[in-house]
């Protein structure tokens, strides 16, 4: 069952979703905070998801994000952002996020999604990919990634187009006929090809690269 934090500085958003996630019979929402109290409440009851508010008054989703990768066992940490895309995408994508979706998601999806963030897998819906992505694009550190992107091998290429889909490394390598732990090693040297850390960044830039067979990401 993952055990899921919510952070956000409105109360009426922490409670919306924990109303929404509680109602899931495998899910446990475990404690909702705002900002300032976030790295604590996350430290004390060790989430397997954390949603977090990127923008919050007084300790923002960036900080807060930063504090928690410095966790020896972080949690799998989803932002949560309005219509608008702005300059913290880049350094959330840096620090580890695992997906951006927005607040006005569809209800019925949110339990999905953090079973696949509690499963290894990213989350990014086709509104907000496609913003990220237009916003990524004159990141140099994307560039020089992209420039690598035909150095991954058929095999990689195979878990990059799945990587891309949200896929864990458990549903990659029953698709791939493969084992768990190689697939977390081809995934491994997929970052380190591409220059980046998270799972993440590897998918957004595929996707500016023309390297899926899709245009749509989950």
């Amino acid at each position: 069952m993952p055990s899921v934090v919510i952070v956000d500085d409105e109360a009426l958003i922490r409670s919306g979703f924990e109303l929404i996630l509680s109602a899931a019979a495998d899910i446990d929402v475990v404690a909702t905070a705002d900002g300032a109290h976030a790295t604590e409440v996350i430290r004390a009851h060790e989430p397997d998801v954390v949603l977090l508010d990127v923008r919050m008054p007084g300790k923002d989703g960036l900080a807060v994000l930063a504090e928690v990768q410095q966790m020896p066992s972080p949690p799998a940490i989803a932002i949560l952002t309005t219509f608008d895309i702005d300059e913290y995408v880049a350094s959330a994508l840096r620090l580890g996020a695992c997906g951006f979706l927005l607040k006005d998601t569809d209800p019925v999806q949110l339990p999905h999604i953090v079973r696949t963030l509690a499963a290894g897998g990213l989350v990014l819906s086709n509104t907000v990919s496609r913003k990220v992505i237009s916003g990524y694009l004159d990141d140099p550190v994307d560039l020089v990634a992209r420039s690598r992107i035909q150095s991954l091998s058929d095999r990689e290429q195979q878990v990059m187009q799945l990587l891309a889909q949200g896929r864990s490394n458990g549903e990659i390598a029953t698709t791939l006929y493969s084992s768990v732990g190689t697939v977390k090693d081809q995934v491994s040297s997929i970052l380190a090809k591409l220059g980046v850390k998270t799972r993440v960044e590897a998918a957004v830039i595929a996707q500016r690269a023309g390297a899926l067979e899709s245009d749509e990401m989950p």
